[in-house]
């Protein structure tokens, strides 16, 4: 049987809520399957589903360490969502076989070396069969990406653009994204490396400027406090975004902060992350570092219950200059495997642009995916902030 959808990993705790809200939001014609290794959690998975009501999967046995598994899996759906982390260990066996399938693939890898490597071995692959591999469709990087295009297309095409994105929340992290960032953090050199290749080998735009950058300082008003650059995969993946679509205009530039209302706030966050960074390099401190959460745990309900996430933008083109937030609940699980599942679902069901290869959630999804989100309780706003005011634009 060929399903619509398939959910891999769905047993664990991000896994575990995607499966719920794919339950809860597929069309009642929509077939899926959630699939991984442990049949006895995946039954009990089902079951619960069951009782909650709504499209009720069916069950998938498959395994990292048996490809023929992992084949039949992506050759048996059109859209493969992996859930299993940290991708650096576990993620190309999947990536591989969706691309050999041609079918579409979405993750929530945050992981910048990741994400090349993938590039760099099965890119060209996917666009001779069709495959779209998006990865990054989670917190990583849905909000800064289609943040950008949103803003993007209120501005002038053929005019310069610069857009700066500052992110604030408020949330708990599960054991399995705390693994994945210590794992990012412990292979900087493997990740620059692979990114240094990736650069020599992928095309840039000819007639088209595109560059990043930011430095630690004040944020432009309207924003209160300060700005620290945050070297995460985000504003690699509105970079390519923006080389990839010509809405971003002749000349675009993109630099991305965590945002501080205080500079007490600042003072105290910077040398914790650089402290967790550099202790991360070290076999013992990192073993320690790791027994701090295990994976499979994340945070309770009522926990989630009270996060939130706000991203700034603040664009500026010519005498134009406009202020777009981002908003959500908790951005960690309950807003990610939202945005995973609505990718999934965008790739199954909406018009798309034809596209194939390694893509990013604009390129592949774009306004159908916002769209998508907007209807799901995800705030995309833009005040023009040239002058005083201005009325918000949701479209």
């Amino acid at each position: 049987m060929t399903y619509d959808i398939t959910l891999f990993g769905a047993t664990g705790f991000t896994g575990g809520l995607t499966a719920e809200y794919l339950s809860a939001n597929l069309p009642s014609t929509a077939q899926w399957a959630v699939a991984g290794r442990n049949a006895t959690k995946l039954e009990e998975l089902v079951e619960r589903l069951t009782t909650a009501g709504g499209n009720v999967p069916s069950i998938v046995l498959a395994d990292i360490s048996r490809a023929p598994s992992i084949r039949a899996m992506a050759e048996n759906t059109r859209v493969l969502m992996s859930a299993v982390g940290p991708y650096l260990h576990y993620g190309e066996p999947v990536v591989k076989a969706a691309v050999d399938a041609g079918i579409d693939y979405v993750d929530l890898t945050g992981e910048p070396q990741f994400v090349d490597e993938m590039w760099l071995k099965y890119h060209e692959t996917a666009v001779a069969n069709g495959a779209r591999i998006v990865h990054a469709c989670g917190f990583d990087s849905i909000p800064y990406d289609l943040g950008a295009l949103f803003t993007v297309r209120q501005l002038p095409s053929d005019q310069p653009i610069s857009i700066a994105g500052y992110i604030r929340a408020k949330a708990s992290f599960s054991g399995g994204t705390y693994g994945s960032a210590l794992n990012q953090m412990n292979s900087l050199g493997g990740a620059q490396r692979s990114a240094k290749k990736r650069k020599s080998l992928e095309k840039r735009p000819a007639n088209r400027k595109i560059s990043g950058g930011g430095k630690l300082g004040a944020a432009p008003s309207p924003l209160p406090g300060w700005g620290a650059p945050l070297p995460t995969i985000d504003p690699q993946i509105v970079l390519r975004s923006a080389r990839a679509l010509d809405c971003y205009g002749p000349d675009f530039h993109y630099e991305h902060y965590a945002h501080f209302y205080t500079r007490r706030m600042l003072v105290a966050a910077v040398p914790a992350l650089a402290g967790i960074a550099a202790g991360s390099q070290l076999a013992p401190v990192r073993a320690l570092l790791g027994k701090m959460r295990s994976p499979g745990e994340g945070p309770s309900e009522e926990q989630r219950a009270q996060s939130w996430f706000e991203l700034s933008l603040i664009a500026e083109s010519g005498d134009k200059r406009l202020l777009t937030t981002v908003t959500g609940g908790d951005p960690g699980y309950t807003e990610t495997s939202k945005m995973l599942a609505e990718s999934a679902m965008c790739l199954a069901f909406d018009q798309l642009p034809s596209t194939a290869g390694q893509l990013t959630t604009a390129e592949a999804m774009g306004v159908a995916l916002i769209t998508r989100l907007q209807n799901a309780g995800i705030d995309f706003q833009t005040r023009d902030i040239s002058t005083d005011g201005s009325s918000a634009n949701t479209k």
